[in-house]
């Protein structure tokens, strides 16, 4: 048996052992958690409390939509450790999106797609943002006006504008998600879409498009001639 193999026994229920010797891709979704959790509790190992945080999950893009109060609940998981998961959860999101600490520019809807795609696409409910964007299309403001059931009572006109004219906006952009992955537009996404047009028409702010993000998928009302 050579030192290798004797090396690999040793190691094998040690993640950040098992990550020096063949890379982090290499390891299991327990083992990495493992590894940010660092230490286990009195009675257990810190690859029995990823066990614990993982094994009501049905898969582990839905560890992004944890809170603090349903870890801190998991016997092992204090403070600490919740507070370390979620920084670590966020940073992973942050990652895998354009920061607006950056200069990003809107000229398709596959650019607001790049932007808010991997943010929204696993909410659990509906989330209705707002792009503001200058004359040249750099977006300006990033805007959450609400959350849940779309519907046209719920979208004011009035909100999105006066949001608009505080930022000296020339346009704007809706984007909104549906949480069953489908971005199919409902009747209500397409009169939403309406009444925001007519309203930019008459108060002189473009509507340039209206975006709905599915999981890994996206649709552009306007690409449809919804409005």
């Amino acid at each position: 048996m050579n030192d290798l193999m004797i090396k690999e026994m040793m190691s094998s229920d040690k993640p950040r052992e098992r990550l020096k010797i063949y890379g982090a891709d290499n390891l299991t979704n327990r083992e990495l958690l493992a590894i940010i959790i660092n230490t286990g509790s009195r009675n257990e190992s810190s690859l029995t409390l990823a066990d614990n945080v993982l094994k009501n999950l049905k898969k582990i893009s839905d560890l992004r939509d944890v809170t603090y109060q349903e870890l801190t609940k998991i016997n092992g998981i204090g403070e600490a450790k919740a507070i370390k998961i979620l920084a670590v959860i966020e940073l992973a999101v942050r990652m895998h999106s354009h920061s607006l600490e950056d200069d990003v520019f809107i000229h398709s809807p596959d650019d607001v797609s790049k932007l808010l795609m991997e943010k929204m696409r696993y909410f659990q409910q509906e989330h209705f943002v707002v792009l503001y964007l200058s004359t040249k299309y750099k977006v300006i403001h990033q805007e959450t006006v609400f959350k849940g059931s779309l519907n046209t009572t719920v979208v004011h006109p009035r909100e999105i504008f006066k949001e608009a004219v505080k930022r000296s906006a020339a346009a704007f952009i809706c984007v909104h998600n549906h949480p069953s992955g489908d971005p199919t537009p409902s009747s209500e996404d397409i009169e939403v879409s309406k009444r925001l047009k007519m309203s930019s028409e008459l108060i002189g702010i473009d509507f340039l498009d209206h975006i709905i993000i599915g999981n890994g998928k996206y649709i552009s009302l306007k690409e449809m001639d919804c409005f």
